[in-house]
């Protein structure tokens, strides 16, 4: 994995609720896999070609993509309007620069991030 979870930890409690209220970044809405509790958390979200591609720093053991993954549904605040997203599943690195724009920048190698998740745009 290539950040390690305690940097997650301390994104998740100090940063990420600036972020949020900031509204500079897209926002991923998600529920919680045992809670039900509704989580909001910031994302580098790039669009693709029927959806959305998230680079997942901390690996696939984060919490918010286990809460998506079990869920299968999420919503995206980007640029102002929600987007609903379904059919979330990981992929590697090869289909997901395949699948992102060639202006888009891929993550430095020497993060060494290998995981991705997909998720496909849908009319609620």
């Amino acid at each position: 994995m290539p950040m390690p979870l305690w940097w997650g930890h301390v994104n998740k409690r100090l940063f990420n609720p600036r972020a949020v209220t900031g509204g500079k970044w897209p926002v991923l809405t998600h529920v919680g896999r045992a809670s039900g509790t509704t989580y909001r958390t910031p994302l580098d979200a790039h669009p693709i070609d029927g959806g959305y591609l998230f680079v997942l720093v901390y690996g696939s053991r984060s919490d918010w993509v286990r809460n998506v993954l079990a869920a299968g549904t999420a919503r995206l605040r980007v640029d102002g309007s929600d987007v609903a997203l379904t059919s979330p599943r990981l992929v590697d690195q090869a289909e997901a620069f395949r699948a992102l724009p060639a202006d888009v920048r891929r993550p430095p190698r020497l993060l060494r991030i290998t995981e991705f998740l997909r998720m496909d745009t849908t009319t609620d």
